[in-house]
């Protein structure tokens, strides 16, 4: 069975994930704050000959080594860091964003992922074809009113993603932009809105599943260029 980790896996792109790669038979190391909310979200996942539960902040160093330790002496096929952490909502202006939040931001969507990394490399490693999934955003590219906090730390994730792949040339490793999706982190940078019409989050997983099978060169990859048919522009 291979075997994965997900960060973030109680709700939106993890859960959904998740419950794909576990109907898949693939053995599972999963995590989120809420231990109730993460049973609940894979509750009842079907093919999985094991789903490894560790509710915690991936900022913690202590969670991170929970996971590494149940990680174990396995080779880890698959790592996808999709926590992540908006920041403030509504979404403030950089002239006046807080910076101990602004910090915090950073110490989940940047820092956290690259200390798991290196708690994982040697995992990593062992498996003979495995790729890190760094969760990001077309924020990290657009310059959007108020997203200087969030938008920011994914710029800085896809570049950090950029300069792994150049250092572990026997790993994969994706930058994946799922685009917009209608989850609660997203409701909650567009308080009042309704973002009905934003995708649901099970139909971006078709395209990160097909990013991992394929495995094409490092890089930051699109979920609409993954699945866009082929010489369509």
């Amino acid at each position: 069975m291979p075997l994965g980790l997900i960060t973030g896996a109680s709700k939106g792109l993890g859960r959904a994930v998740a419950r794909e790669l576990a109907a898949q038979g693939w053995d599972l190391v999963v995590d989120a704050r809420s231990a109730d909310a993460l049973t609940a979200a894979l509750a009842g996942s079907p093919g999985a000959a094991a789903i490894t539960t560790i509710a915690g902040d991936v900022t913690d160093p202590q969670h991170r080594q929970a996971l590494a330790r149940a990680v174990g002496d396995r080779p880890l096929d698959l790592l996808v860091n999709n926590a992540s952490r908006l920041g403030p909502s509504p979404q403030p202006t950089l002239a006046t964003y807080d910076l101990d939040e602004f910090r915090r931001v950073y110490d989940t969507n940047v820092v956290a992922p690259l200390a798991l990394v290196q708690l994982l490399l040697p995992a990593l490693r062992a498996a003979p074809a495995a790729a890190i999934v760094n969760v990001t955003s077309d924020a990290s590219v657009e310059a959007y009113d108020g997203w200087g906090g969030y938008g920011s730390s994914k710029a800085a994730l896809d570049q950090l993603s950029a300069i792994l792949a150049t250092e572990q040339r026997d790993l994969r490793v994706y930058a994946f932009d799922p685009g917009d999706m209608r989850t609660d982190m997203h409701q909650a940078a567009f308080p009042g809105e309704d973002i009905s019409d934003r995708r649901e989050p099970e139909t971006v997983v078709p395209a990160l599943v097909a990013l991992i099978e394929r495995r094409p060169p490092s890089g930051r990859v699109r979920a609409a260029d993954v699945l866009a048919p082929v010489g369509a522009c």
